[in-house]
């Protein structure tokens, strides 16, 4: 438990105090709970958060997603691309599901998801084939572009 302390300014608080808060994008979608704070050794500025969404299903959010913390959330500024969410058509019909997320080494940026389409069938796609995010991942082609992409 953290405690405010004589002569702390107003704006600051201990990392402690945003463990198990709700994560919320501006949409209102909630993508689970705060788990852990990761700040840079060398600059101690604030470079991401391990975000807890269930049995087993822990994920890295950098910096350049959160908005603000609030007393009760983390604001997103943006939704993340998820492993486990639907994917869909830009009609909206379902193709499939992200299958796994390939980053940049160096950077952490979003390069190519994979969609796990069917038991035995994945494509990897871009990130500029993505029209949108949130409780699904919105392609920019149809279901029947995408069954023709290599």
């Amino acid at each position: 438990m953290s405690v405010k302390l004589e002569g702390m300014p107003a704006n600051l608080a201990t990392a402690d105090t945003f463990t198990g808060k709700r994560v919320v994008d501006r949409e209102g979608i909630q993508y689970g709970k705060v788990k852990h704070i990761h700040i840079n050794q060398d600059t101690l500025v604030v470079n991401g958060v391990t975000v807890h969404q269930g049995f087993r299903r822990d994920y890295f959010l950098s910096e350049d997603y959160i908005d603000k913390f609030t007393e009760k959330t983390l604001l997103l500024g943006r939704p993340p691309v998820r492993t486990g969410i639907p994917v869909t058509d830009i009609d909206g019909q379902k193709i499939g599901k992200v299958k796994r997320l390939h980053k940049n080494s160096e950077t952490s940026e979003l390069e190519t998801i994979e969609v796990a389409s069917g038991l035995m069938h994945s494509k990897t796609l871009s990130k500029s084939e993505i029209w949108g995010v949130g409780e699904k991942v919105i392609l920019r082609v149809t279901k029947e572009e995408f069954k023709n992409l290599e």
